[in-house]
């Protein structure tokens, strides 16, 4: 039997990809819940589910994905190359 995917609420997503981000730039600024909401609304990141509430739940991977494509967009947008500033844990 597969394992269900870690999934976090939008607070917790939030959190989880600012770790990361200040893994590969130690300056980086706060993912706030506000962007994961952005993220959902402009496509970059879709719910996996429900919690008990009723509010979006977002798988692991997903997030993973949604953080690294914003992270790169944001990149190319300041003037740094694709893959410039990647760290081995994120690809």
């Amino acid at each position: 039997m597969d394992a269900e995917p870690l999934r976090y609420t939008t607070a917790e997503a939030a959190d989880q990809a600012t770790a990361w981000r200040r893994i590969v730039s130690a300056g980086a600024a706060a993912v706030t819940p506000a962007t994961i909401r952005q993220w959902r609304r402009r496509g970059h990141l879709a719910p996996s589910g429900l919690d008990h509430r009723g509010h979006p739940l977002y798988s692991h991977p997903d997030l993973a994905r949604a953080e690294r494509r914003t992270r790169d967009r944001a990149l190319r947008l300041v003037g740094i190359p694709e893959g410039e500033c990647d760290a081995p844990a994120h690809r």
